[in-house]
C-alpha cells in the first residue's frame, strides 16, 4: 500500500485529483464528481474539523468489531459498497472548493507525518496506528479516484 505520509505519493494523488473536471463521470456508482470529492473530505473533516457527531459508545464498539478490519485492512473496497450516513452526500457541491479542500487535507496529513497519527483516535474506531491511518486514507481515496477513472 502506498504511504500517504510520503510526499511522492501525495504528489501522485494530487495529480490524479487535478485531472478531475466538473464533467468527469464515474465508471461505476451514482455519485457525481463534486459529491465524490465532498465524500472523500468527510474522512479528513472527522480528523481536523470535528463537525460530525461521534457515534454512540455501542455503535463505536460495533464498528470496531465489524467494520474496522474492512476499513483499515489491505483488501480493496468492493464497488458500490455501503457507506456510513455521515459520508452520504446529497445535492450539488462546489467542485473547485471540494477539490482544493481535499488537496489541502492530504497535504496536511503528509506534513504532519506518521508520528502525528501513531495512536491517534479515530472518530469511529478509537486509537489507530499510523499504518492503519495510512490504509484508511489512501485506500478510500484511491478507491474513489479509480471510480472516476483517474
Amino acid at each position: 500500500m502506498p504511504n500517504i505520509f510520503d510526499s511522492d505519493v501525495v504528489a501522485d494523488l494530487t495529480r490524479r485529483i487535478q485531472r478531475l473536471t466538473p464533467a468527469t463521470t464515474p465508471v461505476w456508482g451514482k455519485m457525481t464528481v463534486d459529491q465524490m470529492l465532498a465524500h472523500c473530505n468527510v474522512s479528513y473533516e472527522m480528523v481536523y474539523d470535528r463537525i460530525h457527531a461521534k457515534p454512540s459508545a455501542l455503535t463505536r464498539l460495533l464498528l470496531k468489531m465489524f467494520v474496522k478490519g474492512a476499513v483499515v485492512g489491505p483488501k480493496p473496497y468492493a464497488r458500490n459498497s455501503p457507506t456510513a450516513a455521515a459520508f452520504r452526500i446529497v445535492g450539488a457541491k462546489e467542485f473547485a472548493r471540494e477539490r482544493e479542500r481535499l488537496i489541502a487535507y492530504i497535504n496536511r496529513v503528509q506534513r504532519e507525518g506518521e508520528q502525528a497519527f501513531e495512536g491517534r483516535a479515530s472518530h469511529s474506531f478509537g486509537p489507530l496506528s499510523s499504518s492503519e491511518w495510512n490504509v484508511l486514507f489512501y485506500k478510500h481515496l484511491n478507491h474513489h479516484l479509480t471510480q472516476f477513472g483517474v
